[in-house]
């Protein structure tokens, strides 16, 4: 069993772990390895390449990173109702965030809520912590064609207000951020995440550091740097930010995790990237400088507990992924599941 690296029985009942031997029990899995259930922490199930999905192909999304292991996902936003999906034993569980919220012609169209002022921010909020689960999914910078740059979206009194607004709703706040002008914005309102993050300074990760603030990387994503760069060239500042920013992108992270910040896995599946390719993060988070465990933890055991969720403690829920070889020897290994675990159930 890992985190632990303890050999012993594991047992299900009712959907759940139980360390105490269950009489007649059927042996569904022996002499392995086992993980709680993996956990992309930015995944848009409801996303293609050619934006929002119907219902029956983001079941087809989340069956994909099912099998990969994948049990529990922080939809990092949605353009569709994802709920009927969350009353399906067979995927994984989803933690909705709403729909993005962003400003006209700043996002990716017909993916986010757009505000034709950003005083409508607070009450935008309000409204998505009422449909999600517990997040809100902001845009804080994108493409501002009048500049021909990354620029922030809102200003900090504002989204002072609009945190404070979800924080009272029971409701935590990320944000997408590329670049480095929103990040002190967004910190000093009291957001509780950002994504991608690749415009982190050295102030703004003593920020995160100091606030206890997660970032999610989203490295396999990053990746897709250039080619935004290669099809912005009108935009030569845009271009020039978003080629730097890819070239420096391994060592933000290495500096957030060395001054402690917390990191999670997440793919940003969805859109132009596959879903079920959260191994590949992992590798890529271990290649900045977690170790294999670290790594792993983070989109496992460490993951479930930041979303809110048990790993391999007696009662917990029964989501386990079984692998013959040690991940922690050759992170490759979890690309091979062996067995899936799901609500107490055998999926794979």
């Amino acid at each position: 069993m890992l985190p632990d690296g303890e050999h012993r029985d594991v047992w299900i009942t009712d959907g759940l772990i139980s360390l105490d031997p269950v009489p007649d029990a059927t042996t569904v899995f022996d002499g392995g390895y086992v993980l709680p259930g993996l956990v992309d922490a930015h995944c848009h199930v409801g996303i293609g390449p050619k934006g929002p999905v119907d219902l029956a192909e983001a079941a087809v999304q989340a069956e994909a990173d099912r099998d990969a292991g994948t049990l529990l996902i922080r939809d990092c936003g949605a353009p569709i109702d994802t709920r009927p999906l969350q009353e399906r034993e067979d995927l994984p569980r989803i933690i909705r965030a709403g729909r993005h919220i962003a400003r006209p012609k700043r996002y990716i169209p017909y993916l986010a809520d757009q505000l034709d002022h950003e005083e409508q921010l607070p009450a935008a909020v309000a409204e998505q912590a009422a449909r999600g689960d517990g997040w809100v999914k902001l845009v804080g910078d994108w493409i501002d064609r009048s500049v021909g740059d990354l620029a922030p979206l809102w200003s900090a009194d504002v989204l002072a207000e609009a945190i404070s607004v979800a924080h009272r709703h029971g409701a935590r706040v990320t944000a997408h951020v590329f670049g480095e002008d929103a990040l002190p914005g967004l910190l000093a309102a009291g957001i509780d995440c950002i994504e991608h993050g690749t415009g982190l300074t050295d102030e703004t990760i003593a920020m995160m550091a100091e606030r206890g603030t997660s970032l999610v990387p989203t490295l396999v994503n990053i990746e897709n740097f250039p080619s935004f760069a290669a099809a912005a060239t009108k935009y030569p500042d845009y271009t020039a930010h978003m080629t730097e920013l890819y070239r420096r992108g391994d060592r933000t992270v290495a500096k957030a995790l060395e001054a402690g910040v917390p990191v999670y896995a997440g793919t940003d599946a969805g859109g132009g990237i596959e879903h079920g390719v959260l191994v590949d993060e992992i590798i890529a988070l271990n290649r900045v400088g977690m170790s294999p465990e670290q790594a792993i933890g983070a989109a496992s055991w460490a993951g479930r507990e930041w979303l809110g969720y048990s790993g391999l403690s007696h009662g917990a829920v029964a989501d386990l992924v079984c692998y013959d070889e040690d991940p922690r020897k050759d992170l490759s290994a979890l690309r091979h599941p062996k067995r899936i675990v799901l609500r107490g159930r055998v999926v794979g």
